[in-house]
């Protein structure tokens, strides 16, 4: 398989902040510079970009040439991914696609946005026609019905979710990277106290939108032998789904395209639930973990709750989950987001998380959440499964 092939042979994260005072374009140079510096690579041999979706770049129909010339690379290959949360590991994929292809040799993934500063989305789509007139607003209220109903199906104890948040608190305390409002211990009890967003979500069940960039740098396994480097991140697995039961009128909305994209990426890693090393999923609000949770197989469905109590989740126990603080406690720096969680698993990976380093880095996985469609659940969904050096 052609993604078995490929190498991040790099990574790079900016401080998330609240509200940036630099132009997206700089924070990408950043990146670029940095993953340069790490890898020695010259400028010149990076002949692929893609980027992640972002909400800076929402009305401009060339993002990724006008990215390209902004930070002067002359490319053979040049996309954004649109699918939402799940942009920057759709990325990943698409960029050990695109050089097994040939079409490129070394590819910038670029995960940047300053939606705090600078949103231009003028979004039309399904939401503005049936949703917002209903008074559905915004992404609190569609998660509030989701966890209303799951709530109405499984049985629901909120303990468990603070317990998630906990574990997340507690990475983000040891990265600096982390927004630093965020960078305080929480207890279950302040995660159960927290102000009310839209019943049952909370304020400690959902993200902050920052500003921030990250990145990778992604060549070919031979490549990256040619070049010295020797320690590198494979991706050996990876399951996509859109518009999971879109053909059907009446879904189950505690049930998301996770199942069939993790499925996918286990069958192509060969692993199963059971033998993840550290999970990092994608965090929008803290229901969200708990539902992959039960598609991916490390419980049954409604099951969940349980599983959390019987688990410890911070970065020293028996399952990591989001070692850095995930998007809800590092901050979400936009659409592209996602990137946090992912490259805190190639971090990990790489053995370079510091004083949160996990013991167990045989693998990684990393998931996405892309859009939320209250009546079908999310747009899409991605998993992805990483080894160190394949």
């Amino acid at each position: 398989m052609g993604m078995r092939d490929t190498a991040i042979v790099g990574f790079a994260e900016t401080k998330i902040v609240e509200k940036s005072d630099r132009d997206v374009w700089e924070l990408g140079a950043d990146i670029l510079e940095s993953l340069l510096e790490k890898t020695g690579f010259e400028k010149g041999e990076i002949d692929g970009l893609i980027l992640s979706s972002s909400m800076t770049g929402a009305g401009n129909n060339f993002w990724s040439q006008a990215t390209a010339d902004q930070l002067a690379l002359e490319v053979d290959f040049c996309q954004t991914v649109d699918i939402g949360g799940c942009s920057p590991t759709g990325a990943l994929a698409r960029a050990a696609i695109a050089i097994d292809a040939g079409l490129c040799t070394t590819v910038l993934c670029l995960y940047a946005d300053t939606q705090a500063a600078e949103s231009n989305q003028r979004q039309r789509h399904f939401q503005g026609e049936w949703t917002v007139p209903q008074g559905l607003l915004g992404p609190p209220t569609s998660f509030g019905f989701i966890s209303n109903r799951y709530e109405h199906q499984f049985g629901l104890d909120y303990a468990m979710l603070g317990k998630l948040a906990v574990a997340q608190r507690n990475g983000a305390v040891l990265n600096e990277n982390a927004v630093e409002k965020l960078r305080k211990p929480i207890t279950i009890d302040d995660y159960l106290n927290s102000r009310m967003i839209a019943d049952p979500v909370r304020l400690l069940d959902s993200v902050m939108v920052c500003d921030g960039a990250s990145g990778l740098l992604v060549t070919s396994k031979k490549n990256a032998a040619r070049k010295g480097l020797n320690k590198i991140v494979v991706p050996v697995g990876y399951g996509e789904r859109t518009t999971y039961r879109a053909s059907e009128a009446i879904v189950d909305v505690t049930e998301t395209g996770h199942m069939p994209a993790g499925q996918k990426a286990f069958a192509q890693a060969g692993i199963s639930a059971k033998d993840i090393a550290s999970f990092h999923p994608y965090d929008d609000f803290i229901i969200a973990m708990m539902i992959q949770m039960e598609m991916l197989g490390f419980c049954k469905q409604g099951q969940g709750c349980d599983f959390i109590r019987e688990h410890d989740f911070n970065f020293n126990g028996d399952l990591p989950l989001n070692t850095g603080g995930g998007q809800i406690s590092a901050g979400q720096a936009g659409l592209a987001g996602g990137g946090t969680n992912l490259i805190e698993a190639v971090r990990q990976l790489f053995g370079e998380a510091g004083r949160r380093q996990v013991t167990n880095t045989s693998n990684a996985v990393v998931t996405g959440i892309g859009g939320i469609p209250y009546a079908r659940n999310w747009n899409s969904s991605v998993v992805m499964v990483l080894t160190p050096n394949g």
